[in-house]
């Protein structure tokens, strides 16, 4: 039976595994390659979506969302919008009706996609809420993993330069690593739900504060 937090405790984070997409990372880079990543992505019944962007250090400015990326459990495409802009393939993947795509956050993703070029949302589903109905309240996906998984999601890399000519190894399996991680978590949450294998153990902040110990792993 699996040990579940209503709220997992961050100083847990650092003592926990790392880990990372195994899998194969595509960077997309032209409109040809992006129909060909989305007729195979569109090709599968779930997809985790995430998106990142070039930070900005000057109050009140915000860039344009810079990459999107899309995984399988074993796939991951990161399309540079940076470079291809919000295709016509994009668009239809973004406004497909029949594959699930699963994210955190996904209001401020999709609005800031929609920045680029205007589309209907398809079936997109929202893990912050779908975590609620097993009792979890955490809304970051480092803390969501963790509580599930008891592993770390490192986010080093998240204030790097998502408009860089080329992206870093680091920069590509962050990237994918999120995306991924949404598709794990949806279908770790489908098994307990179904199976009703997990302990919820409810803590409120004052408990977590106040804990000398954290031994909560």
């Amino acid at each position: 039976m699996k040990t579940l937090y209503n709220k997992f405790d961050k100083r847990e984070l650092a003592s926990l595994p790392r880990v990372l997409f195994e899998g194969r990372i595509f960077t997309i880079q032209t409109e040809a390659e992006a129909n060909k990543a989305v007729d195979y992505l569109l090709s599968f019944g779930l997809l985790g979506v995430d998106t990142e962007t070039r930070p900005s250090f000057k109050k009140g400015k915000v860039n344009s969302v810079a990459l999107l990326q899309v995984s399988t459990e074993d796939t991951c495409f990161l399309f540079r919008l940076n470079r291809i802009g919000l295709s016509q393939a994009l668009i239809r993947l973004l406004e497909d009706k029949k594959v699930l795509k699963v994210g955190l956050s996904l209001k401020d993703d999709l609005a800031m996609l929609r920045k680029r070029a205007d589309f209907a949302p398809g079936k997109f589903l929202e893990l912050q809420d779908f975590v609620k109905n097993i009792g979890i309240e955490d809304m970051s996906l480092q803390k969501i993993y963790a509580n599930l998984f008891r592993e770390k999601i490192s986010k080093g890399q998240r204030l790097t330069n998502w408009e860089a000519d080329i992206l870093t190894d680091g920069q590509k399996l962050y990237a994918a690593t999120d995306a991924w991680a949404c598709v794990r978590i949806y279908n770790e949450l489908n098994v307990l739900a179904q199976n009703r294998d997990y302990e919820l153990i409810v803590r409120t902040e004052e408990t977590i504060n106040n804990n000398p110990n954290n031994n909560y792993v």
